[in-house]
Parts: C-alpha cells; structure tokens; sequence
C-alpha cells in the first residue's frame, strides 16, 4: 500500500543542492547546485588541453574538487564528445568541451554530458542541468541534500590513489631515433589509449626562471605532460639531462632522473656510487696520469686487465690486455691520447657472457644471458653477440635491484658478471634497449614499463590540515 504521506514513492528526490559523485575520473565527493534552468551540466575545470588523434580528440584537465583548497588538485582526462556554445545567465558565451561520465548519486548512478569550464568562484564545483536529471527525480527547491551525504574527507583517504580510474595519459618520449625501443614505446602507450609523442632532445630548449619554467620545441611550449620517458643518447648527455632537469622542475614524473643518468655515464663516478653502496664489481682503478703504470696495474690485480675509456659506450673503447706488457702499451697509448680511462680486473670464469638484468621501479622483471661473437670477449649485442632467457639466483636478483636503487632509476638496464665471489655489476645502463630482452624473454617490456608510470602518477593522498584550536 502507498504511504499516503509520500504520494510519489517512486521518484527521486533531489533538493537544490547534492552530493554526487564522479567515478570515471576519480572524484568520490561533490557538492553540486541543481538549476533546471540550465539544459547542460557543468564541472570545474582548470588548465583544460587537448591531446591525442583527431579521430578520437581527448582532453585533460584539473579538478580542484573543494572551495578554498587550491593544494587538492586531481589530474583527469576523458574522451571529448563535442564543442557546445554555452550562454551564461548573464548573457556571455563561452566554447566548452563535452565529455561525457557516470553520475553516482546514492546508490544510483547513470551516464550524463558535462561541460568544463572555470567554475572556482562558485561554491559548488559542479552544476547539474536538466538534461542530467533523469524523468523519475523530483526537485524539492526548498531542501538541501536529500541524497546520502558525502565528505570530502574521501580526498585524504589512500582509496583516492587505490580505486583512481585509468586515465588516459599525455607521455612525451624523448628520443632522437626512430628503432625498436622508441616504437615499442609508442606502440604499447597508444595501445593503452595514453598520448604518446616522441621529442628529439636536441630540438628543446628551455625558459629558465622562477615564475614560470617551461620547455619550448619548434617554436611552441610543450604541453604539460603526465611523465617522461628519457632515452637519451651517449653523445647527447650534457644537453639531455639539462632538458630532464627542466621537466622536474615544473613537476614532470621522469621515469629516469637527471642525476641518475648523469652519473650511469661517468663510468668513474658510477663505480664510486657502486662502492659507496657495497655492490660487488671488478676491481678498479683509476688515475689521470699515473707516472708508475706498474703501481696502476697492481691495484687492480695481474693480468689479463680490462682497460675502458670513461666515455665508451657498446662495447666502443673497451680493450683486454692479455699480459701485462700489452696493458702496460695501451694505458700508455690512452694516456697519449689525454684520454680518461679505468683499469679493471678481468673476470675470467665469466668466459665472455654477461646477464642483463632488466630493472622497472625496483624489481627484476627480465633477464637474459648474452654471449660475445666468437673470438669477442665483450657481449654487447650490439657487437654480434647472442642472447637467450636466463634463469637468475636470488643474490643476483637483489645485486641488481640494489644498483637500480642506488642511481635512482625506474627503468635500468644492470650488467651482471658471474664470478666465483658472487655477482659482479659492470655497469648500469639508464637506456636500455628493449629489443634484445624482450626478444630473448618474449615479455612484454614496454608494458610492464607503463604499469609502472600509471601508478607512479595515480593522485596520492592529501593528508587532512589541521585546524587551529
């Protein structure tokens, strides 16, 4: 029987403010107006842009979901379903985009149009028109929040980064090549629906200050980007990691830092963060110009003797020096040459082969054995040498983890020797190919990379302030 109290049991009833929620772009609380006036809804939105293909145009924007907390920011983008000249009470018109979300109000929730546009005057961030209002809500203009009530205390929880919605993503790769790597990277970024644009490093320059840093290329300032992804090249270092260093500035997610790649090339200072954290590695010496090349040689240990140039690369500037009057001839030679180079010990029961081990936020998620070309005691791939899939002991696994972590690396690239003292690192490489090891492992590499950088730039809680007594 109907409660003759309610003779409309059935409809919804809305007073003309609500809680509602946005899940779609992870908003959990929102104090919306309701105005029947206006036929389209509308949320607060800030440093609105566009991004991605034009056959399927997105957009990005921020929500500052409470009045007068400016530091609460929350990143979201969605798919835009139009352009909608918007006239205003007043009498201006404004251009905005139309995308499209779900409503949660209570325990209903339906799909509805918003609009976006700066709405940081008003006191609800959101304002739902009748086009919204589905035909079974009645509107009690008198009352505020007949629907459940909410809280904005939802912003501080860790729920808000646990259930953030998987957003589509704007995500510059700065590389100058166009090989495996950078297209995998593309590949399985669009593949996700992020935006993905690859930016040669040498065609950014910057405006350094303390207003309002940004990096320009090809005569226009780039976009604000959800993260970086840095391959950049031996020969580009110096300009490379100055364009990095430009991108944290402004507050950029850089999968790999300025400073860890600066010092994974200076092959002296990379030994000496190695040292510093306990790492096993070959012995290693080094002087600018050692009058006693004997003394040289005899801290590092007998021959044969590894001697490498500081800026090698690939295997490039790396010599063996089977007894110790040839290593004594080519440290001569490369002191000649004014050239910097290390001594190290050569570890013969490594009989050619490495283990690349490939690191993503801090863990081993691939490996594989590489064998130099016959004749050839260095392994680089790059110089006709083999790969295959490798099973890794738990030690080895941790040494390499550990290095990663000691050069602040995301995404690094940790070459293993085998010896009879446990593992030995040569070198930790914050550019490593993709090719090789997923070809070897048949993982999918890119993937894993980006399963990192979505939760590295999920919205992390905002702890609650405190107020004064």
């Amino acid at each position: 029987m109907t409660d003759p109290i309610d003779p409309t049991p059935d409809l919804l009833r809305f007073g003309w403010e609500e809680w509602v929620a946005l899940p779609d772009l992870g908003l959990p609380a929102l104090r919306a107006k309701v105005d029947t006036g206006a036929r389209t809804s509308a949320l607060h939105a800030s440093d609105i842009e566009t991004f991605g293909p034009a056959s399927a145009p997105k957009v990005r924007f921020m929500v500052h979901p409470v009045p007068g907390r400016d530091d609460l920011a929350i990143a979201c983008s969605a798919r835009i379903v139009d352009r909608r000249t918007v006239t205003s009470s007043n009498g201006e018109s404004e251009t905005r985009y139309v995308i499209a979300s779900t409503l949660r109000v209570g325990e209903e929730s339906w799909r509805i149009e918003l609009t976006l546009t700066n709405r940081a005057t008003m006191a609800s961030r959101m304002l739902l028109g009748r086009e919204a209002l589905k035909d079974h809500i009645t509107i009690v203009a008198t009352d505020r929040f007949c629907q459940p009530e909410l809280s904005y205390d939802a912003y501080s929880s860790a729920r808000v980064r646990r259930d953030a919605p998987n957003r589509a993503l704007r995500i510059a790769v700065l590389s100058r090549e166009d090989n495996y790597s950078t297209r995998r990277l593309v590949e399985e970024g669009e593949k996700r629906g992020h935006a993905v644009e690859v930016i040669d490093t040498t065609r950014c320059y910057m405006a350094i200050n303390h207003m309002a840093p940004e990096v320009h290329y090809d005569g226009k300032r780039l976009p604000r980007y959800d993260a970086v992804i840095p391959r950049i090249g031996a020969s580009v270092t110096s300009y490379g990691t100055a364009v990095i260093r430009q991108f944290e500035t402004i507050g950029t997610f850089c999968v790999n830092g300025s400073d860890g790649i600066s010092a994974s090339r200076d092959k002296l200072m990379a030994h000496q963060i190695m040292a510093r954290a306990k790492i096993g590695m070959p012995n290693t010496a080094f002087a600018a110009s050692p009058k006693d090349t004997d003394s040289l040689m005899r801290l590092v240990g007998t021959a044969p003797l590894i001697v490498k140039l500081l800026e090698s690369t690939q295997g490039k500037g790396v010599v063996l020096a089977e007894t110790k009057k040839a290593a004594s001839s080519v440290i001569d030679a490369f002191r000649g040459l004014k050239a910097n180079f290390l001594v190290q010990d050569f570890v013969k029961e490594a009989a050619g082969e490495d283990i690349r081990c490939l690191v993503v936020g801090g863990k081993v998620v691939a490996a594989m054995k590489r064998t130099g070309a016959e004749g050839d005691f260095r392994s680089n791939l790059h110089r006709g040498g083999s790969a295959k899939v490798v099973r890794i002991s738990k030690e080895e696994r941790e040494t390499a983890a550990k290095a990663a972590k000691a050069f602040k690396l995301d995404l690094a690239g940790v070459d293993l020797l085998r010896s009879d003292a446990g593992p030995k690192v040569l070198e930790v490489n914050s550019s490593p190919g993709l090719e090789g090891i997923e070809t070897a492992t048949k993982k999918n590499i890119a993937g894993l990379l980006y399963d990192h950088v979505e939760a590295k730039v999920r919205p992390a809680p905002v702890r609650k302030r405190r107020t004064g007594a």
